[in-house]
């Protein structure tokens, strides 16, 4: 009788750690940090595929599930961060570029380089794969008209700026869309497929915090 019901609480306590460690996890993922892959390259050389990394959500703010509240955060997105957001066409879907510009500030790009508010802004992460230009008026990509950025919105670009669907193209970014600021790469790996990660890790790029 003593051994039952020995079993019987080593079992409850055992179930009891596996639901606390799940509403742990719940938590941490939704209101502090969450992980992310790097799918294409467009942050190229800032992140490449298969870097996996870590996005705080404290500091701008968590948003409570299923609703548009966000929790108090340290402070509101700033120009030239790195960060998560739905994509504002599709917000099933994730997207990460750098911010380039925030409410109230005006965007211009003149032959691939980049104004704000009529400054030429010192960017030494973009990338340029192709310096020649696309003409004027067939796509935004190397040059864009300045349109000033309304309150609570983001001005989101890729560092790859040759390669990156950002808001060049489909326009700006409500903050209510951001999920948070990317930390650092704890995990990357150039395999093609997910059987042979292990055998190609850049253990060079681990811990490397992304600025």
């Amino acid at each position: 009788m003593t051994s039952t019901r020995a079993s019987r609480s080593s079992a409850r306590d055992y179930i009891e750690a596996i639901v606390w460690a799940v509403v742990i996890t719940l938590v941490l993922r939704t209101f502090v940090i969450q992980a992310f892959r790097i799918p294409s390259e467009s942050m190229c050389d800032t992140l490449l595929v298969g870097d996996f990394l870590f996005v705080n959500k404290l500091e701008y703010g968590p948003k409570i599930p299923f609703t548009h509240i966000r929790l108090p955060g340290l402070h509101a997105p700033r120009r030239g961060e790195v960060i998560v957001f739905q994509w504002p066409q599709d917000p099933s879907k994730d997207f990460i570029k750098r911010c380039v510009a925030t409410g109230g500030q005006t965007v211009e790009v003149l032959h691939k380089e980049v104004f704000v508010d009529g400054v030429k802004a010192v960017e030494p992460y973009v990338k340029h794969e192709n310096w020649s230009e696309e003409p004027a008026g067939y796509t935004p990509r190397d040059n864009y008209a300045p349109p000033t950025v309304a309150p609570g919105e983001l001005f989101m670009m890729g560092d790859n700026r040759d390669n990156s669907n950002d808001s060049r193209f489909w326009g700006t970014v409500p903050i209510d869309l951001v999920k948070g600021r990317a930390l650092f790469i704890y995990f990357s790996t150039g395999g093609q497929q997910w059987w042979d990660g292990l055998f190609h890790i850049r253990f060079e790029r681990l811990f490397k915090g992304i600025r």
